[in-house]
C-alpha cells in the first residue's frame, strides 16, 4: 500500500529529514584519518536524542541474524552498505558511507553522504562525484505523472555511461511513519515502467554505486554489504516529496558541503 501524504505531513517529515542532515553535519566535523567510525556513532546518537528524536537504524531488526546495533550505519571503501561502526581507525585514503535515520514526532528522516578522509585518489573522487549527480539526476525525474522507472533508469545511465557498476540487491524506498514503506525505488530500470509519481509521494533515492563489478557480498556479521572484487563502492540518498507536481527535497547536504569546503 502506498500512503500519499498530505502537506502537515510533508513538513513533520521535513523537520525529520532535515535533522538527519544536522546529525550528518555533526559527524562530518569529525572526519579525518584516526577517528573510529564508533566515535562517529556516538556523537551521532547523542545528537540525536538531544534534538528529541529516536534513531531508527538502532535495534532495526535482521530476520537473519541480530538487530542492527548502532545508530548510524559507516560502510569504509568496499563495504556498499549497512557497515557496523568499530574501533577501527580511519585512514588517510580511506571513503566512509554514513547513512543516518531518525523519528522525530512520528515521522521518519533517512539520508546518506559518502565522505572523503583526508586526501583520496582522484579515480575515487571521481566516482563519488558522479554517484551524488546520479542521486540528483534521479531527483529530476520524481515529477507527477512520470513514474518510477524515470528515475531508476536516470541513474543507472549516468553511472553506466562512466563505467561504474549499479548495485541492484539494495533499492530506495518509501518513508513517512515508518523508515521503509512502499513503493522500492530502484537504481535502474524502463523510462515509462513502474508505479505512476503522485503528488504525496514520499520516497528515499538513494544510488548505491561501485567503482569496479556491482556484485555483492554479505559479510558474517549479517548485515554488512561488500563488493565481491573488493572496490571502493558510493552512496548517497536524499529523502524527497513530489509536491505540488515536482520533487522537494526534505534532506539537506548544505551544512555537509559548507564543512567539506572550509
Amino acid at each position: 500500500m502506498i500512503y500519499l501524504k498530505t502537506d502537515d505531513e510533508i513538513e513533520l517529515l521535513r523537520r525529520a529529514n532535515l535533522l538527519v542532515g544536522d546529525t550528518l553535519a555533526e559527524v562530518a566535523k569529525l572526519i579525518r584519518p584516526g577517528v573510529t567510525t564508533r566515535q562517529l556513532d556516538t556523537v551521532a546518537e547523542t545528537f540525536i536524542r538531544d534534538h528529541g528524536a529516536e534513531p531508527t537504524f538502532k535495534g532495526f531488526p535482521n530476520p537473519y541474524g541480530p538487530a542492527f546495533p548502532a545508530s548510524i550505519c559507516t560502510s569504509v571503501n568496499e563495504v556498499v552498505v549497512h557497515g557496523i561502526p568499530d574501533d577501527t581507525p580511519l585512514k588517510d585514503g580511506d571513503i566512509v558511507s554514513v547513512d543516518c535515520g531518525v523519528k522525530l514526532e512520528g515521522f521518519c528522516g533517512d539520508s546518506c553522504y559518502t565522505f572523503a578522509v583526508g586526501e583520496i585518489s582522484a579515480e575515487v573522487r571521481t566516482l563519488l562525484q558522479v554517484t551524488k549527480e546520479s542521486l540528483y539526476k534521479g531527483i529530476e525525474q520524481a515529477i507527477a505523472g512520470k513514474r518510477l522507472g524515470d528515475i531508476g533508469y536516470a541513474v543507472q545511465t549516468h553511472c553506466e555511461a562512466q563505467g561504474y557498476g549499479v548495485v541492484r540487491e539494495f533499492v530506495g524506498h518509501g518513508i513517512g511513519h515508518e523508515m521503509h514503506e512502499d513503493p522500492q525505488v530502484p537504481n535502474y530500470g524502463k523510462r515509462g515502467s513502474g508505479k505512476l509519481l503522485k503528488n504525496g509521494l514520499c520516497i528515499a533515492i538513494e544510488p548505491m554505486i561501485t567503482l569496479g563489478s556491482p556484485q555483492v557480498a554479505l559479510l558474517d556479521n549479517r548485515w554488512s554489504v561488500i563488493t565481491q572484487d573488493r572496490k571502493p563502492a558510493a552512496h548517497f540518498e536524499h529523502t524527497i516529496a513530489i509536491h505540488h507536481g515536482k520533487a522537494d527535497i526534505l534532506s539537506s547536504f548544505d551544512k555537509i558541503e559548507a564543512i567539506e569546503i572550509k
